[in-house]
């Protein structure tokens, strides 16, 4: 088969695009300078010309509370772009299948923990992520729609917090675990013995190694339809993904200090945002279907590390703006 990966650049579509590589497969991909997939003339003419059979939707503009809080409408402006434009001119030109990839933060705020499938839409969202949890939900339901009109087999993923090589590593628009890795690296260096950590260290999340993402979507967008379908339901479509285990913040920054080597204090600041209490996904449905992570928190923490020491120069070099993951 044929496959575009939108989004190759990104921590996950780069993910995926390693293991179809490393599969052989037939990989089409192209870079923001060539392809604009908020500019739906430009994604129609792609489409139609390279007639892929089969897609996986990982570009998005994403980043951590920070960013989401500062960018409200270019997260849920270009989201809806590259989803709407995506699937619809994949449907257009006869794309035979399409993975999309959403997020965890499609649940409401107050969501029963583990979080099933069946929790979206039954609730307030969280306040922070507002506007790219709803472009998400919007992805997944526009993936759903298309199956129920038009008989496509267009099927969504919705993965828990992803960490990993590739990952966004900015002081200010990263995800909690970069963050983190980030500030107790550059402690180590100083000699400081003190570093700050965002919030009050009690809610609780669940982490995935990004290797084992891009594993599970290739596994979901394999099996065969009478497989998905008997996995699913009418309007619920979508399938968490993730390790079904989570640890405190407090947790998590105590363990990446014990991969850093930082020895000094961790503080809390209890004056930022927490986000949403406990996000754990009910990964129940993907077991049952033969699918769950091998990959344990601290031995992917630390082979991000290894990259981000490996990496270091590059990153150091960045810009203060929004992560985008979309080519």
């Amino acid at each position: 088969m044929k496959i575009f990966v939108a989004g190759h650049r990104g921590m996950v579509g780069s993910a995926i695009l390693r293991r179809l590589v490393a599969q052989e497969a037939e990989v089409v991909t192209r870079d923001r300078t060539a392809l604009d997939l908020t500019d739906g003339s430009q994604v129609r003419r792609f489409l139609q010309t390279e007639r892929p059979d089969a897609m996986v939707l990982a570009a998005a503009k994403v980043g951590g509370i920070l960013a989401n809080n500062t960018y409200p409408a270019e997260f849920i402006y270009q989201n809806l772009m590259i989803e709407a434009n995506v699937i619809h001119q994949a449907f257009e030109a006869g794309v035979q299948r399409l993975l999309f990839l959403g997020s965890s933060c499609i649940y409401p705020r107050a969501a029963a923990q583990p979080m099933a499938e069946g929790a979206l839409l039954t609730g307030t969202l969280e306040p922070t992520n507002e506007p790219y949890a709803i472009a998400k939900i919007a992805g997944l339901k526009l993936c759903e729609s298309y199956n129920r009109q038009y008989g496509t087999d267009y099927r969504s993923v919705m993965p828990t917090n992803l960490y990993g090589p590739g990952d966004n590593f900015h002081p200010q628009n990263s995800h909690v675990l970069p963050a983190i890795i980030r500030r107790l690296h550059e402690a180590v260096e100083s000699g400081q013995d003190e570093v700050v950590i965002w919030g009050t260290g009690t809610p609780r999340r669940e982490f995935l190694f990004v290797d084992d993402m891009a594993e599970a979507s290739l596994f979901v967008m394999n099996l065969d339809r009478a497989t998905y379908q008997a996995n699913t339901e009418p309007m619920l479509s979508h399938i968490n993904v993730g390790t079904g285990t989570d640890v405190s913040i407090s947790e998590l920054a105590h363990l990446l200090a014990e991969v850093t080597g930082f020895k000094g204090r961790l503080v809390f600041d209890a004056s930022k945002p927490d986000g949403t209490p406990r996000k754990l996904m009910d990964v129940s449905r993907l077991r049952a279907m033969g699918w769950a992570a091998p990959t344990a928190l601290r031995d992917g923490i630390e082979a991000t590390y290894r990259w981000y020491l490996n990496n270091l120069s590059a990153l150091r070099s960045e810009r203060p703006v929004p992560t985008d993951d979309a080519p």
